[in-house]
């Protein structure tokens, strides 16, 4: 056996070899591309131009990109073959260059224009005609200095050859590394990522391929499409966006008869030639219509309720026409939840400055459409205008050509299909590399929730470097997650003190549950555009996140009963409570986010310690401290009380009385039970109540609403005890995630009820002077 690994671990050697070889003739390719582009590109500049450099830049674009990839790897590997032992690693080679693999996106989307542009550029200069029929590739043996000729043609399908072969070199070499080998898993991942790319290019290649003709001889592709949210007069309409790669085009899908296919028409559409992104300025004058995230989560309840309801049929009747019912209604709900959820205005205007608005809900999105858009008009000069014909073809050509078939709902999906992550992802961020020049740099991140993404955390701004290490650990809740995305945002000035953030790199990486269901902290790293983020990750499924864990240790106050704390201290309200509250009120009020942005778990862990060894210095070290690790602190204090605030034993009938639909029983309900909680219980509620209204009165700075807050608090004051929570009950194992939906929104919601209550009455005497005797 021993004799066989290392027959083949030498196996390898002679893979990586032969893979060496095979870069060098490719470098050569490249190379041999390279060398006509410096002169042409000199007497671009002259009176008599062969080419312009509009069309250099179309024929030979990111061949030198390219180039630098494969030398920088070829260059690397070398030196590693050549001083050989079998525990030579190079996996981290492979995995670098999957990683540059976006550049041959750009390549492949341009391949056929860049053709097209060398046959015109032929026919209209004899000189570049013969030019392109003689490239000299060198031989790359060690034989005589030999050369032989390539067309330019060849020569530029190379990259795409090499592309579609990325794989079968990853293949091989991983046939011959033993599983146990430190490169298996490097090698892997590089081949994920490439198997990942190609299938994303091949999937974009094939439609791509039927691409319409308008004139003769221009080719008109499609890019990109999607759904999107258009403002249209204030009202919100579901559009199909096609982007082509001389015009954007804005549909509606029209209402279909049984048996039809889909159809479009058109609303409206920009050459690109004409098209301009709005600025602030013109933004500000037609602000966006919010919708309130209450009817959002109004919404999501119901969705949940309704995919709940559709289960429990499932498996009491076959085809029934009641989940159909239910099937139309969710797919109701959920278009409803589609128009209402983005907020985030991305406006287009035409070269007479009509003005068109769509709405996002993610940043990472808005940009990706922009750099493309920005991308394809360096090539786009001219405008024109499409025959009423024209246009008919054109959206007619739309249901041949679209890649993205439907609505990104839920409801499309189908039930074996991966339901995402439900629980709490920890997030470090730790440091970023690979910048070109010091900046103010800070990272955004995004989950997808209920079909569109969200950002749910930022880093603090770490200022003039190269090389930022914030190590901030952020809590994420997942709501059926699949995709964690990055940001990495510039902060710049204008000169006119207009303060815009620019985005420099954005990147993303699949949540997978295999990956991520160790209880160890994983780490990974996203690169993008030349920049690298590190991150580690840890993920706790829901059913664990419910634990509590009482404290060993019963002289501190984290995970020790609340009545055993406020008697020790001979106080109402525990003082850790009291002493972040007034922290959080000095300086926190105009906070963005408090309480919903992390704070720094090394600080939190630190300021834990120091309650709980009761450290008279507390009160000084929070003045240090960023205001956002105070307030994370205060929320660990209340998600880690053995039992909740609002108690196991009411927490059903909390959950049952904000489900009453009249509101005169649901008041009477409501604040009966909150009366009902053990003293300590009810005092540190009001206490943390009144703090909480008055962190909203300033939402227009701290952009913390009152639902914001119920939000980020509701869970952390009520639970159901392990025993009552509807996870526990294994006779619906498929509908778990809904269950747990439906749970953390009855615990928002019984929160956002007392924050929106005006006064809390107080039925008896010996209630009514504990009450007024809360001047804590």
């Amino acid at each position: 056996n021993c004799f066989l690994s290392s027959r083949g671990l030498e196996m390898r050697k002679w893979v990586l070899s032969g893979i060496l070889a095979s870069e060098e003739t490719y470098l050569s390719h490249l190379e041999a591309l390279l060398i006509p582009m410096k002169p042409l590109r000199a007497a671009a500049t002259t009176s008599q131009p062969m080419l312009t450099i509009q069309q250099i830049e179309t024929i030979f674009f990111k061949v030198p990109e390219l180039h630098e990839i494969h030398k920088d790897f070829y260059d690397a590997l070398l030196p590693r073959v050549e001083s050989w032992s079998h525990q030579q690693c190079v996996g981290d080679l492979f995995q670098k260059l999957a990683s540059q693999l976006g550049v041959y996106r750009a390549f492949v989307d341009n391949y056929k224009v860049a053709v097209e542009t060398a046959d015109k550029c032929c026919q209209a200069n004899a000189q570049f005609a013969e030019i392109s029929e003689n490239l000299m590739v060198r031989s790359t043996k060690d034989c005589k200095d030999q050369s032989a000729k390539y067309s330019l043609e060849t020569l530029l399908y190379k990259p795409v050859d090499r592309v579609t072969r990325s794989t079968l070199v990853l293949h091989d070499l991983l046939k011959h590394t033993p599983s146990s080998h430190p490169d298996y898993p490097l090698l892997q991942d590089a081949l994920r990522i490439s198997q990942n790319f190609l299938s994303s290019i091949n999937e974009e290649i094939t439609p791509r391929r039927q691409s319409m003709t308008v004139k003769k001889g221009e080719n008109r592709q499609l890019l990109r499409d999607r759904f999107m949210v258009e403002l249209v007069e204030g009202s919100r309409k579901l559009r199909h966006v096609f982007l082509f790669t001389d015009l954007l085009l804005c549909t509606k899908l029209k209402k279909q008869a049984a048996g039809k296919g889909q159809q479009y028409d058109c609303k409206w559409y920009i050459p690109l030639a004409d098209l301009t992104f709005q600025t602030i300025e013109d933004c500000e004058s037609s602000p966006v219509p919010l919708v309130q995230d209450e009817e959002i989560d109004a919404l999501k309840i119901k969705i949940s309720q309704i995919k709940n309801d559709i289960q429990r049929e499932k498996r009491t009747t076959k085809g029934s026409k009641v989940i159909e019912r239910l099937r139309k209604k969710l797919s109701e709900q959920e278009s409803l939840l589609l128009l209402m959820s983005p907020n985030m205005a991305f406006r287009v205007a035409n070269r007479n400055g009509k003005g068109f608005t769509f709405l996002i809900s993610s940043d990472y999105e808005r940009a990706e459409w922009r750099e493309l858009i920005r991308e394809q008009q360096k090539k786009c000069f001219k405008s024109f205008s499409l025959t009423s014909l024209e246009l008919q073809m054109l959206t007619n050509s739309c249901v041949k050509l679209q890649t993205v078939h439907t609505i990104p709902m839920t409801m499309n999906k189908e039930d074996d299909e991966s339901p995402g992550l439900y629980g709490f992802l920890n997030v470090i961020v730790h440091s970023a590399s690979g910048l070109k020049q010091s900046l103010n740099l800070y990272c955004s991140l995004e989950v997808d929730a209920f079909g569109y993404f969200v950002n749910k955390a930022k880093t603090r701004m770490y200022r003039d470097s190269t090389e930022p290490n914030w190590n901030e650990e952020f809590e994420i809740e997942l709501e059926g997650s699949q995709t964690l995305r990055l940001l990495c945002y510039e902060k710049c000035c204008k000169e006119d003190g207009e303060v815009t953030d620019k985005i420099v790199a954005k990147g993303q990486i699949k949540l997978d549950p295999q990956t991520l269901q160790s209880k160890d902290w994983q780490r990974t790293v996203i690169t993008m555009n030349g920049i690298e983020v590190k991150l580690s990750m840890k993920f706790t499924g829901r059913e664990f996140s419910l634990k509590r864990m009482p404290s060993r240790k019963q002289s501190g106050v984290f995970g020790v009963k609340i009545n055993a704390v406020t008697k020790r201290e001979r106080s109402k309200v525990p003082l850790i409570v009291r002493q972040c509250v007034e922290e959080i009120e000095r300086r926190g009020m105009d906070e963005v986010g408090i309480y919903r942005v992390s704070g720094v778990a090394t600080d939190i862990q630190a300021l834990k310690a120091a309650f709980d060894s009761n450290n008279k210095d507390v009160a000084l070290m929070m003045r240090e401290m960023d205001v956002n690790a105070i307030a994370g602190t205060l929320k660990l204090y209340f998600r880690e009380l053995p039992e909740p605030l609002f108690t196991d034993e009411l927490y059903p009938n909390f959950a049952g009385g904000i489900a009453l639909s009249d509101s005169v029983a649901k008041e009477s309900c409501m604040v009966n039970l909150l009366l009902s909680l053990p003293e300590p219980n009810l005092l540190t509620f009001l206490f943390l109540l009144d703090h909480l209204k008055r962190v909203a009165e300033n939402e227009i700075i701290n952009k913390m609403s009152l639902h914001n807050i119920a939000t980020v608090f509701g869970p952390n004051l009520l639970r159901p005890s392990e025993k009552d929570s509807k996870l526990s009950s294994s006779s619906q194992p498929i509908s778990m995630n809904d269950c747990w939906s439906l749970e953390v929104m009855a615990q928002v919601q019984v929160l956002l009820y007392f924050l929106q209550l005006d006064s809390i009455p107080t039925p008896d005497s010996k209630r009514q002077s504990l009450l007024f005797s809360t001047e804590v």
